[in-house]
């Protein structure tokens, strides 16, 4: 029987990751997706920011709900988990946009959060470490990015927040040591053995995305070695640097 829940709640992740909320949004506002290179930033520039928060934390919803629903149910930690790796893998691969969605960073960041939380707050208060050693990597990330945009002379508070602009180093960066230290940090304490499999799967599924995503297309007209190119893509998150 644990088998079947098992299987039930990782497919109903993947639906959840699924869902096509950006996309339909995208299209009411007559942006394609299709030629978007991200399309949470253009969601936010060009659909009002109200719009593209609602859209950002719908994805981060994505991750959470899995965690909140598997401890809720009483569900092992294990299945709690594949769920919710699926549900990452549903918006980076989702069924009903062609298996190509987004990169996985916005339901990851759900899913940590939320996992991290909810064990400091019924006993594991040792996974405060772990909640730290995520969030203070993508925290200065962010603050690298949009300290000069925040910082330049005489910007209204409506430039200040139109997020956007050349590509960044310092957040895809952020994000990858923060996937990354969580599965290591994990272990280093002690946490249970599952909780730590799972956040290294986390990890794994979205480099992998990285990796993969628009590859064939960017190797058929590279510039630079398929090694640089991958290089740049596992630190980056793009082809050319």
């Amino acid at each position: 029987m644990i088998l079947v829940y098992g299987v039930l709640f990782t497919l109903a992740g993947y639906l959840l990751g699924s869902l096509p909320q950006m996309h339909l949004v995208a299209r009411a506002k007559g942006i394609d997706p299709d030629v978007e290179p991200d399309l949470h930033a253009a969601l936010w520039q060009k659909a009002g920011r109200a719009i593209g928060f609602c859209t950002i934390f719908i994805d981060v919803l994505k991750g959470a709900i899995p965690i909140i629903a598997g401890f809720s149910l009483h569900l092992p930690l294990a299945i709690t988990l594949a769920g919710t790796v699926a549900a990452t893998c549903g918006q980076m691969w989702p069924l009903f946009a062609r298996f190509d969605g987004e990169k996985g960073n916005t339901p990851g960041i759900g899913a940590t959060l939320s996992l991290t939380s909810y064990l400091i707050a019924t006993g594991a208060a040792q996974a405060y470490i772990v909640l730290l050693a995520f969030v203070v990597p993508i925290v200065i990330g962010v603050a690298i990015k949009l300290a000069p945009q925040f910082l330049a002379p005489g910007q209204t508070w409506s430039q200040r927040l139109m997020f956007g602009g050349p590509p960044s180093d310092s957040m895809p960066l952020g994000n990858l040591v923060a996937f990354a230290a969580t599965p290591i940090v994990s272990y280093c304490i002690r946490l249970p053995l599952e909780m730590s499999i799972g956040l290294a799967f986390l990890f794994l599924v979205i480099v992998i995305r990285r990796l993969t995503a628009g590859l064939s297309a960017d190797l058929a007209t590279a510039t630079i070695s398929p090694a640089r190119i991958l290089l740049n893509r596992f630190l980056y998150d793009r082809s050319y640097h």
